[in-house]
């Protein structure tokens, strides 16, 4: 009887010691996060500025995270096949980095309630583990038109645009705006690619722009084959989401930079000290979301200040890229003289402003 009560306590104290080892290393086992984007990361864009970011976290939280991406994954069913997949390998935290991700992201949310998911760019948000976030781009876009609109040429400006979406329409209206503030003879000229990212697609429409007299060239997809087609046609031509001055040191005046590091950075750590709640945030210049690459040196010095100002005025507060008197393109009134467009009427935005010429596809 002493024996099978020894063994017992035994078994018992082997069993604490086995549930408290478990602890143990499960407290020292690194949160799992997950990555996915719509193109590759190789596009030196979108998702390459997302990747960047991902291993920015990772560098900064070291062994306590361990980072996964999953690239090229196409806005519909398979998103949410992928973020199952991640749920179930045990991911804490999912990020979503394109607009289209939404239903399938909510979905899974769904399912996977103890999970924190977050969605770039989306405006989805059914379940309290759904997090939104975004960049204010079309204050870039409205520094990136100044400069425009000081160098062309030929007064013609292209813009190629992905999805007629009011992410896309406000850099297009914004970028237009300043361009035709500093250059009354400016006109745009827009080409629609529906797509995110498609290098043939791209350079067909750069192609397409420059054969109509554009001779800078501003765009709204994430492959750096505009820039390359603008240098080689002589034009110029501003990145998209990163520094993409190495590709064409000539055409390439500066770019808008998305930073997602500090976002990822402040929401991981809030996840690991089980503070993070679900939000919906738009930061932009002011919080250095957004940023601006270093100007070429074609830009002239007072381009430069010029649209450093533009930049100090937008971060402080102290200028709004959207400030009315704006009329829509078929001339009724979207801002009345000193009125400001609050975030309600961007998202709002399915129109070119006054003075664009050509059709919103639908």
């Amino acid at each position: 009887m002493k024996r099978r009560q020894l063994l017992a306590s035994s078994a018992a104290a082997l069993g604490l010691a086995a549930t408290a080892g478990t602890r143990a290393a499960l407290a020292q086992s690194p949160m799992k996060v997950g990555f996915i984007y719509v193109g590759a990361v190789g596009d030196f864009g979108w998702n390459y500025a997302h990747d960047q970011a991902r291993a920015a976290a990772q560098e900064h939280f070291g062994s306590a995270i361990e980072t996964t991406f999953v690239e090229s994954v196409p806005e519909g069913p398979d998103a949410e096949r992928v973020m199952t997949q991640m749920a179930l390998s045990g991911a804490q935290m999912i990020f979503a980095t394109s607009f289209g991700y939404g239903p399938a992201l909510n979905a899974t949310a769904a399912r996977f309630p103890d999970v924190a998911f977050e969605h770039a760019t989306g405006y989805i948000q059914e379940h309290p583990n759904v997090s939104l976030y975004n960049a204010r781009f079309h204050e870039g876009r409205a520094v990136i038109g100044t400069i425009a609109g000081r160098m062309t040429q030929t007064n013609k400006i292209g813009y190629i645009a992905a999805f007629p979406i009011a992410e896309v329409l406000m850099g297009i209206n914004a970028a237009y705006l300043h361009a035709k503030k500093v250059n009354p003879d400016a006109e745009m000229r827009v080409v629609w690619a529906f797509t995110w990212g498609d290098p043939a697609l791209e350079a067909a429409a750069a192609e397409a722009l420059i054969d109509q007299g554009c001779d800078i060239i501003m765009q709204h997809t994430d492959s750096t084959a505009p820039l390359l087609v603008a240098q080689d046609r002589g034009a110029l031509a501003f990145g998209q989401a990163s520094d993409m001055s190495s590709f064409a040191p000539e055409a390439h005046l500066t770019a808008i930079i998305d930073n997602w590091a500090p976002y990822y950075i402040q929401r991981i750590q809030a996840k690991l000290d089980g503070t993070w709640t679900a939000g919906n945030v738009w930061p932009g210049l002011a919080e250095g979301e957004v940023l601006i690459a270093p100007y070429n040196d074609r830009v002239p010095a007072e381009v430069q200040a010029e649209a450093d100002a533009m930049i100090a005025a937008i971060s402080s507060g102290e200028y709004n890229p959207f400030t009315g008197p704006l009329n829509k393109q078929d001339g009724s009134v979207w801002l009345e003289e000193g009125q400001v467009a609050d975030d309600g009427m961007l998202w709002g935005m399915d129109f070119y402003l006054e003075g664009i010429e050509g059709d919103i596809p639908s």
